[in-house]
């Protein structure tokens, strides 16, 4: 039954706005408070996925950081080898002195050094004269790392630009939910669309209802998660995802919207979060789709436009202009409404057949002929 939902009704005028725990973008609004200080140290050992999750501005932060703090680094340690050859400018130096590095004479030209050697570009100007043991080691030293941060931040943007989150911006869902009747049932109704020609492989539909509860204990429980099954015409599991697709949750005994009608609609206090999972067929990953609805995005007695089309050559074609427009249609105003008149409905046609019956021959009857006799009285 729906005691927690009727349990939030509150007045149109004084309701406040709706908090939303998922954005209609599939965002989640939420924040972790109080955490430990030693548990953010479990973010630098998952570091990877701290890098791939991190915002753009910061990738490349860290892409311009990582590169010019490596090369200063190391041109400091040329600089440090220079001056303790005594090849910089000023240090009293003989005719057979012998550089470790050709022109590095100064800071300037050691970090000029270092960036030509991590970067492979090789002017000419200024080379290793052998004459060192040392450079031998700090050159492979610092080729060595340089292709370790080459692999790592083209990893980090590669993995970044490859998010299947992005995928999910082409799947769109339409902007408000409809209650109306389908299948001789009453229905809530989404409509869903794949904006790429590539399909979503082994695609499923699900939605959550949030809610705040109370348990018998007395106890009150936020975000409380209640299962919705949503299908289509087709199933809800493995669907052919090549056009817009109509999803539509059956509203009977079983569906916590059971208990609602036209007028307590909009003054419940509940968020439907629905998602859509699959596998991007052109890249292999897996990706979720959500979005939410409250309850003043839920219009009760309308129908969505039809959007598909067959042109005169013979194509699809998928008018989005009708996304998600609806029209009003008949609807009965409550769940209970529709079942009772069901039930009359049904009843009276019993009723109808029943008198149609009368008149028809029992087969089951036997007649029998009786003889006229006659009644003769003696006197």
């Amino acid at each position: 039954m729906f005691r927690l939902l009727k349990g939030h009704i509150q007045p149109a005028g004084r309701r406040s706005r709706k908090t939303r725990l998922v954005t209609k973008d599939g965002r989640c609004n939420i924040e972790f408070g109080n955490i430990e200080y030693s548990n953010h140290f479990a973010y630098l050992l998952d570091f990877w996925t701290t890098f791939v999750e991190i915002r753009w501005r910061f990738v490349l932060l860290l892409f311009v950081a990582s590169f010019t703090g490596s090369w200063f680094v190391f041109s400091l340690l040329w600089y440090w080898i220079a001056k303790s050859n005594g090849d910089l400018m000023g240090q009293n130096r003989t005719d057979e002195h012998i550089r470790c590095v050709d022109n590095v004479h100064g800071l300037t030209t050691a970090f000029l050094y270092s960036l030509e050697t991590q970067t492979t570009i090789g002017y000419g100007g200024r080379a290793l004269t052998g004459h060192c043991a040392g450079t031998v080691a700090l050159i492979i030293v610092q080729s060595l790392i340089g292709v370790f941060i080459n692999c790592f931040m083209c990893g980090v943007i590669l993995a970044k630009i490859s998010l299947p989150k992005k995928r999910a911006k082409t799947v769109t869902f339409s902007d408000k939910a409809v209650i109306c009747l389908k299948t001789g049932s009453l229905c809530l109704l989404i409509r869903v669309a794949n904006l790429r020609k590539t399909l979503l492989i082994g695609s499923q539909i699900y939605g959550k209802l949030l809610r705040t509860s109370t348990t018998p204990d007395g106890e009150t429980v936020i975000l409380d998660q209640v299962d919705i099954d949503f299908t289509v015409d087709a199933g809800k599991y493995n669907l052919f995802f090549v056009c817009p697709l109509t999803l539509y949750h059956v509203i009977n005994r079983s569906s916590p919207f059971y208990e609602l009608s036209v007028d307590s609609l909009p003054q419940q206090d509940f968020e439907l979060v629905v998602f859509l999972d699959g596998i991007a067929e052109s890249t292999s990953s897996s990706c979720q789709v959500r979005t939410s609805y409250i309850p003043q995005e839920i219009q009760w007695g309308y129908s969505f436009l039809p959007i598909i089309s067959r042109t005169k050559t013979g194509k699809y074609h998928v008018d989005f202009s009708n996304f998600s427009k609806s029209v009003r249609v008949s609807t009965p105003h409550c769940v209970r409404c529709f079942e009772t008149d069901s039930d009359q409905k049904n009843h009276n046609q019993e009723n109808h057949g029943n008198r149609e019956k009368m008149g028809i021959d029992n087969l089951g009857f036997q007649v029998i002929d009786i003889h006229d006799s006659v009644d003769i009285t003696k006197m």
